[in-house]
């Protein structure tokens, strides 16, 4: 990675750093029970949420990834974030995460911030990998990631306790060299459903 952060405007929504000032916006949507009901990361106070911020700067600092905040044209506050996490240089591969804020969901906004998301990683950052963990009542994600071409390798029985119950999480995977379904035509088509 260069030492600017990279920032994308696209259509109708800003990739963009996520600043100490974005806390708020942050805390509102990891405190959404509908937002961490398949989500991994949850923060109960504004005070527990300075933990994620430092994270969205660590990953950086460390080079293990890097995450955006997702922002409509022409306004500072985020309505959700995404981006890469759990680089491995060696092997060439991370992880993809997100959330939106629910007033924004099916309007195709991740599908616009995860094309550039998936072409930094592999065109920026070299990856041949990435990877995307799911919760499998979380169809509307599971159906996002197949929409660009992710392939589900199978299913991690029991890999993690949220809640006092034992969650499966569906894992898909894309490659480099995995024709991709969601090109920009494509995504601009599926934006207008």
């Amino acid at each position: 990675m260069s030492t600017a952060f990279p920032e994308f405007r696209l259509e109708r929504i800003t990739l963009r750093k996520i600043l100490p000032m974005h806390v708020v916006d942050v805390y509102k949507a990891l405190s959404d029970p509908r937002v961490i009901a398949h989500y991994g990361v949850s923060y109960s106070t504004l005070a527990q949420t300075e933990e994620q911020m430092r994270w969205f700067e660590r990953i950086i600092t460390e080079r293990s990834g890097i995450w955006w905040g997702i922002s409509l044209i022409n306004q500072e506050s985020l309505i959700g974030a995404c981006g890469l996490n759990d680089w491995s240089h060696a092997h060439r591969k991370a992880e993809i995460g997100y959330w939106l804020m629910p007033e924004y969901w099916r309007q195709g906004l991740l599908s616009e911030a995860l094309l550039s998301v998936i072409d930094y990683g592999f065109g920026n950052l070299g990856l041949h990998r990435i990877h995307a963990d799911v919760e499998p009542e979380n169809e509307p994600s599971c159906s996002l990631l197949r929409k660009f071409g992710f392939q589900r390798e199978g299913t991690l029985r029991d890999v993690e306790f949220k809640e006092g119950r034992f969650l499966s999480l569906h894992q898909y995977s894309l490659l480099s060299t995995d024709p991709r379904l969601c090109t920009k035509s494509a995504c601009a088509t599926i934006m207008l459903r």
